[in-house]
């Protein structure tokens, strides 16, 4: 027997409801079971993720019985399950993503989607409903529980085939509550709520992440008792800060020099150094190159960011190292700064360990901008482990993202010397240069890119035939 849920009645004139199931395998044909007539195929013509909208009765050679396990406008189902033909009812899949929702939410034009994806198109700058094209005036998602419970119940009676139950899923904090606890000022039970709230989602962050809570929290973070501070700048690491609470903390010496206290102390713990350098990259990356030689000219910051990245046993230290280097040696006034401190011979090492934590690009943005600095090459070769140490780190690096300023820190290291332009021949630098040339990299990387070939071209051996190529010879 089928149940109301897995067979939707169709009705034509001169005929009983009809139930409709989906063919095998091609999705253009579907089986009716009729109560009065023998089971029939007829021919839908319609996508394989929306519902039945029209049918044509076509005579077939052959009537296969119906399939009592196949719900009504089912699609195959994309998951890597050994599934056996298990098919994916149309209205479990969300209309963006094709695939089975996990969070389903509603949105004002009254369709249905995965929370994620319409999530996503709505940060992409999207204001209209993805199905509807109709304006979506009030952004508001609203979950939808009972169809999550069906999506759930219908997992759990295809566990056999592999299929495993979708969690339900958290929501989001409620705001009233997110206030409330601010309100309650620098007391340790709601700031260790908050910490909770914040490190249970990213949905949490983005609703905590308003001015009000922010500046609460700056205020915290500076002045208060030891344990209060160290929350606040706890949950601060992981909301982050705006141009205006940025302002309020490097506007202010006092909480300046206290993040370089906290950076460079050494009875600080680690947790506490890594919110710190946290904040200290949220400020600068919110905020202009005059803040950023503020904070990079302060006492204990550079050291204590250099420090960090050393940490190899704490990726999330390492990450966090990185992250504020980068955006503090943005700022020229800096790249001086960091190289006395060692920030390129860290950054280096962590670039031919391929230990960057999971910050590449970063590191070597970093590395490239301090290779150009007076004493910048000379760290970055000595803390790669040698100049053809750091010629093969760097070529390695010239893949993906991260090509271009691998580029432009080749050009640094080798620029002076006739063994090292020869080692990265070896290294197999040719080759990437060409693919960055005529591949799809920006034009600055292609720029960088001509300018290292050219360079490098002396140390080709003469008699090889790639010498003599036009692509070679010309490779713009």
């Amino acid at each position: 027997m089928v149940s109301e849920l897995d067979a939707r009645p169709r009705a034509r004139a001169g005929h009983p409801p009809a139930y409709i199931y989906p063919s095998s395998p091609s999705p253009s044909a579907v089986r009716v079971e009729s109560t009065s007539t023998p089971p029939v195929l007829i021919s839908t013509h319609q996508p394989t993720h929306g519902p039945p909208t029209s049918t044509h009765r076509t005579p077939r050679r052959e009537l296969l019985p119906p399939d009592p396990n196949r719900m009504p406008g089912t699609v195959p189902l994309p998951l890597g399950l050994d599934t056996a033909g298990l098919q994916v009812p149309w209205y479990f899949r969300c209309p963006i993503s094709l695939e089975l929702m996990h969070d389903p939410v509603t949105v004002a034009t009254g369709q249905t989607y995965d929370r994620a994806s319409i999530e996503s198109w709505v940060a992409t700058g999207n204001t209209t409903c993805p199905v509807t094209r109709a304006p979506l005036a009030d952004f508001t998602l609203i979950p939808n529980h009972t169809l999550r419970r069906l999506i759930q119940e219908w997992c759990v009676a295809h566990r056999s085939l592999g299929v495993e139950r979708i969690p339900t899923p958290k929501q989001p904090a409620d705001p009233d509550l997110i206030r409330s606890l601010i309100s309650q000022g620098p007391v340790l039970p709601a700031l260790r709520k908050l910490r909770a709230l914040a490190r249970e989602s990213d949905k949490n962050r983005l609703v905590m992440a308003t001015h009000e809570t922010r500046a609460a929290l700056v205020e915290m973070a500076f002045g208060s008792s030891e344990e209060v501070e160290a929350e606040a700048m706890a949950v601060l690491a992981m909301v982050g800060m705006g141009e205006v609470e940025a302002v309020e903390v490097v506007g202010r010496e006092e909480r300046v020099a206290r993040l370089g206290k906290l950076l460079g102390g050494q009875t600080t713990t680690l947790e506490s150094k890594v919110n710190a350098a946290a904040v200290v990259e949220a400020a600068a990356a919110a905020s202009g190159m005059e803040t950023r030689a503020v904070l990079g000219a302060a006492d204990g910051i550079m050291e204590g960011l250099v420090a960090l990245v050393e940490e190899k046993a704490n990726p999330r230290a390492v990450r966090v190292g990185i992250r504020g280097l980068f955006v503090l040696c943005l700022a020229k006034e800096n790249r001086p700064r960091a190289v006395a401190a060692g920030a390129a011979a860290s950054l280096a090492r962590r670039v031919a360990e391929g230990s960057s934590a999971g910050e590449p690009e970063r590191a070597l943005a970093a590395v490239e901008r301090l290779c150009r600095t007076e004493g910048g090459r000379d760290a970055v070769v000595a803390g790669a482990g040698g100049g053809a140490a750091a010629v093969r780190a760097l070529v390695r690096a010239m893949s993906g993202r991260s090509a271009e300023h691998a580029a432009g820190a080749l050009v640094a290291v080798v620029g002076g010397s006739e063994s090292l332009q020869v080692e990265a021949v070896r290294a197999g630098a040719m080759s990437q240069l060409l693919m960055m040339v005529q591949g799809g990299c920006s034009e600055r990387a292609k720029r960088k890119a001509q300018h290292l070939l050219k360079l490098l071209r002396s140390a080709w051996p003469a008699g090889d035939s790639i010498a003599n190529s036009d692509d070679f010879l010309q490779p713009y």
